[in-house]
């Protein structure tokens, strides 16, 4: 079997043409070997009949003899023989030369043929071949001398049929490498022709050099390069979002290791002392653990391109979560002079949404996600919120019935600047580049991705007068693993 496409094309067409050839002679030799036979037969039969008067006249033996001898004498040149036949079949002896062959067997004419027919048929006879004959009946089957004369040639059929078929086959296969080797080159272009473009661009993908390939081709060759330029495609889209990834790593990583270095220099020369000393040691300790949330977040973007293959869903009470994640970061909060509440049917406080928690409200969730997107939420309003006096309300609330929880967190902080709300979900990006702080950047990307492998979305939008809100709806279960 050849190896390439192309070799295995043309075996598959050319091996079935090569059998319908040899299926065409062999059917062509047997319809013309039958054909020549038949005129040779009629032949024999023809030439029977012009000489079967002279040999009515021929009453004596002797003169059997002579018409015998002129007819042999006239047909000599065309290989022709001449016997005569008893009406039992058997061969009358008369003085033929030496090799010249006879009927090795009685030939059979039937007691009913009347004077002029003709019976014809293929007989071996003791030259060792196989002779074609012509036998015309001379007299009734009653009566006495020879019944019938019978002429025979050696049957060249079979050697004059394969002499047609050998003249013919030169045109024929000709014709049929005029007409079936363009179709076979042309198949054979139409398929590996868009397969060696597809190798080649394969082969070019890990350099990063990719153009879209045509859509030629049979309809699987064309279904398989859409395929290879989606993913040629989704590749392209990969790396820039790796070299935007990077590049954003680059900046972020900056600053506190130019922070660091610089105080650590400080320390070390002794242009830092007492006070100074104490506050680069403690700038150094929050720019490292700066450092320590990024490569966390990192992490947990890695993570969740798991999907929802990497979640552990369990049954979340949500006005349990709200309670502790307003716990956890309580403290935090009364420290910078901002105060974080749950919005629910008994609080007096008014939240710019109005959202309201029910008693029960629970959803299947995996709990270190959920409590990791409130997290991050509570922990971006935070660095919004204006201190003191600042403002985060948590809540809750169903999406409809049987339609999943919204979870959302509301500040009172500057909101979003106008056209950024869609974007602050991007890595690393921020809505005001200048701002500085001590988040990663990555903070509400790995919400959405949370949402997104929970098999919901993410929406971030400004409130009325002052204020942002970042919700998250959850179905009530996750999609399935």
């Amino acid at each position: 079997m050849p190896r390439s496409l192309t070799g295995r094309i043309v075996l598959v067409v050319v091996l079935p043409l090569i059998v319908a050839w040899l299926a065409m002679v062999l059917a062509l030799g047997l319809i013309l070997t039958t054909l020549h036979a038949d005129a040779t037969k009629s032949s024999l039969a023809d030439i029977g009949q012009t000489v079967v008067v002279r040999f009515r006249n021929a009453a004596l033996d002797r003169e059997l003899r002579a018409v015998v001898a002129e007819v042999r004498e006239a047909v000599a040149d065309s290989g022709i023989e001449v016997h005569l036949l008893r009406a039992d079949g058997s061969y009358v002896d008369l003085g033929e030369a030496p090799g010249v062959g006879r009927p090795a067997s009685p030939i059979t004419i039937p007691a009913g043929a009347l004077r002029g027919e003709t019976v014809s048929g293929t007989t071996a006879f003791t030259d060792g071949r196989q002779h074609l004959y012509a036998a015309t009946v001379l007299r009734p089957a009653a009566a006495s001398g020879p019944r019938a004369i019978i002429l025979s040639r050696p049957d060249q059929s079979r050697g004059q049929a394969l002499a047609d078929v050998l003249r013919a086959f030169p045109v024929v296969l000709l014709a049929s490498a005029v007409i079936g080797l363009p179709l076979v080159l042309v198949l054979a272009r139409s398929v590996a022709g868009p397969l060696r473009r597809l190798a080649g661009a394969t082969a070019d993908l890990p350099k990063g050099d990719h153009h879209p390939l045509p859509l030629d081709g049979p309809t699987e060759v064309r279904e398989l390069t859409a395929r290879f330029n989606a993913m040629a495609d989704e590749l392209e889209a990969a790396r820039n979002r790796e070299a935007a990834l990077l590049a954003d790593l680059r900046h972020d990583l900056r600053t506190p290791l130019t922070v660091i270095g610089g105080y650590a220099t400080a320390l070390a020369d002794g242009t830092a002392a007492g006070t100074d000393a104490l506050r680069a040691a403690h700038t150094i300790a929050e720019e490292a653990a700066r450092l320590e949330r990024l490569v966390d977040e990192l992490g947990a973007v890695e993570r969740l391109r798991r999907g929802p293959e990497g979640l552990r869903p369990e049954p979340i009470d949500v006005r349990e979560l709200l309670r502790s994640s307003a716990e956890r970061f309580r403290a935090a909060a009364g420290a910078a002079g901002i105060d974080v509440a749950i919005v629910d049917d008994s609080s007096d406080v008014d939240a710019p949404d109005g959202r309201s928690t029910p008693e029960t409200l629970a959803l299947v969730a995996d709990r270190g996600a959920v409590e990791r997107i409130m997290a991050n939420l509570i922990s971006n309003a935070l660095a919004v919120a204006p201190t003191p006096g600042g403002h985060i309300w948590l809540s809750a609330a169903t999406a409809g019935p049987d339609q999943g929880v919204v979870l959302a967190v509301t500040d009172d902080g500057p909101g979003f600047p106008p056209g950024t709300a869609a974007r602050v979900f991007e890595r690393f990006f921020r809505a005001d580049p200048a701002r500085a702080g001590q988040g990663s950047g990555l903070g509400l990307a790995i919400v959405r991705e949370l949402a997104t492998a929970h098999g919901g979305t993410a929406h971030a939008e400004n409130v009325a007068p002052r204020g942002a809100r970042v919700s998250v709806a959850l179905p009530r279960i996750p999609p399935a693993r």
